[in-house]
């Protein structure tokens, strides 16, 4: 609402002074200051708009701000350096962002700007050879807060879990199950670790008949997959996590969508014939070398399957494919991308993210845990060892982009280290604040303008950002945001209570302030709650 009154004045002033309106941005940033002592909010607009109107900075700086200090809500706005304006707001104008919360509730932080998106957001997609890792549940925590954070923002999400349930890591894994089932070492390259023992034995006792029959490679193939799809799905759901689409790759090959898609290619003139192999011309967009798609022998290379899916993505009606892969994958970013442009679309329509690793450290060093499968930790072992919620919330709040060392001390300590605690603790000292208010007769109030104590404004302000954390989030792809904003939403509300009184004392009478300090923590209780179920962690009501 600032920007929009920022921009209005600026509009206005330009039109007063002959200038060219057109030299205004389409985007005007309003931010907080680092040092509270500069205002409330400031903007760079007359920098970004003085050039192209052909007037010095300062000087548009001046007429902007003189202009600004007359509207109502704004105390005050001072230039500052070659052209900043710092804005400070009148007390009740900068209150009613508490009856702004109040009134919208679970919808505080939501907006519709990408409410013509029709959205594939593809995570997670292990392949089905054993349980998931912690590569795997870093993506299964930060694919489906990016979903939720999408969603919030109005665009339409489908989340999909591709099986790559077709190729040679398929052979390995069914040869090392019957291997496990006679009693027998794993085949070279083969997989280990108890829950090959245990599938097996599975397999077993619903096939009795499988072992040395002639159907024994294919049973335990489709048995022995069958209960490795199970164990993903129930990990992934007791985890927080669900998927609309669960796509198998060996589906792509059994209809004849490979078949198509190379097809389709061939007759665009996409793939050539070189050496006997059939190749995209992947460089004509940007990749490093054209890439086989079917192989000198006839068959198809495993970006066969990968073209097909991008093709049967797009057949599907989603405009925009987010695909979430692996810090081994980054090859894949530029193939892609011509895939979509082989096929006539934008590459743009393709957005690939890449995870960096992650590790477990307990007393500096890094844990190997996990029993069953090995030398692999899994989704599993680190529930078991901090929970869902720590777990989901420390694999959200750190950027992708980087590797992740999560500390398992760390996460079981209840204290303000630990910010899964600190933020679900703000929250539960505030539900517990509603109580005690609600047994002494207090309700919240809407005398906003009383709020004039640093520590109110800061909190205030603090939580008008909510909104544009969560759009930027969703612009950028970046979760990450949305916990470290309510890390500092939460720093806000304790240093907001430890110095200002909500409830009154002893026989203390009620007054107004103590209604419009308690609406404040009810804002503030809400935008708490709303920002953890876009992170899909609870928000608890004691603790």
């Amino acid at each position: 609402m600032l920007a929009d009154l920022v921009r209005a004045t600026a509009r206005d002033v330009l039109t007063d002074r002959g200038l060219d309106v057109a030299a205004l941005p389409d985007d005007v940033g309003v931010e907080r200051p680092r040092n509270p002592e500069h205002g409330d909010y400031a903007t760079n607009v007359a920098l970004r708009t003085a050039k192209k109107a052909g007037v010095p900075p300062r000087d548009l700086a001046t007429w902007l701000a003189e202009a600004l200090a007359s509207r109502d809500g704004v105390a005050s706005a001072e230039i500052a350096g070659p052209g900043f304006i710092n804005l400070r707001l009148a007390s009740d104008a900068q209150g009613a962002m508490v009856g702004q919360v109040l009134a919208a509730g679970p919808a505080y932080g939501t907006g519709d700007e990408l409410a013509a998106r029709n959205v594939n957001l593809e995570f997670v997609s292990a392949n089905p050879t054993g349980p998931l890792h912690l590569g795997g549940t870093r993506w299964a925590a930060v694919g489906d807060a990016l979903g939720r954070v999408l969603t919030a923002r109005g665009a339409k999400v489908t989340r999909e879990y591709y099986f790559n349930d077709a190729g040679a890591q398929i052979d390995r894994f069914v040869a090392s199950l019957v291997a496990a089932a006679k009693g027998e070492p794993a085949p070279e390259n083969g997989y280990g670790g108890a829950y090959i023992a245990d599938i097996a034995a599975r397999v077993v006792a619903a096939e009795p008949a499988a072992l040395g029959s002639p159907e024994q490679d294919e049973t335990f193939r489709r048995v022995g997959i069958g209960f490795m799809f199970d164990e993903i799905k129930q990990d992934l759901h007791a985890f927080g996590t669900d998927f609309d689409v669960w796509f198998h790759e060996q589906s792509l090959h059994e209809s004849g969508a490979v078949e198509a898609a190379v097809t389709q290619l061939k007759e665009s003139g996409s793939l050539y014939e070189a050496d006997g192999a059939w190749w995209l011309r992947s460089t004509d967009h940007g990749d490093d070398k054209d890439r086989v798609v079917i192989k000198s022998d006839g068959r198809p290379a495993y970006i066969a399957g990968d073209i097909a899916y991008l093709r049967d993505k797009r057949a599907r009606g989603f405009d925009l494919c987010i695909y979430m892969l692996g810090a081994d994958h980054h090859g894949y970013v530029a193939r892609l991308k011509a895939a979509a442009a082989a096929f006539g679309d934008d590459p743009a329509v393709v957005e690939v993210l890449i995870g960096q690793l992650v590790n477990l450290v307990r007393d500096g060093q890094p844990v190997r845990m996990s029993k069953r499968a090995g030398t692999v930790v899994t989704m599993q072992d680190l529930v078991e060892a901090v929970g869902v919620d720590a777990a989901r919330y420390s694999l959200i709040r750190s950027s992708v982009d980087s590797s992740l060392d999560i500390d398992l001390d760390l996460l079981v300590k209840r204290s303000n280290d630990n910010p899964v605690f600190y933020v679900q603790y703000a929250h539960a000292r505030l539900s517990s604040l509603a109580r005690n208010a609600a047994d002494v007769g207090l309700t919240a109030g809407e005398e906003f303008g009383l709020l004039d104590h640093p520590r109110e404004g800061d909190l205030i302000r603090t939580i008008g950002e909510f909104p544009e954390v969560v759009r930027a989030a969703a612009e950028l792809r970046e979760p990450h945001r949305v916990a470290r904003y309510l890390e500092s939403l939460a720093s806000a509300y304790h240093k907001f209570y430890d110095a200002c009184r909500v409830l009154p004392m002893g026989d203390e009478e009620i007054t107004e302030l103590h209604r419009a300090r308690l609406a404040l923590c009810v804002a503030a209780r809400q935008v708490l709650a709303n920002g953890l179920e876009l992170l899909g962690v609870s928000a608890p009501e004691r603790m």
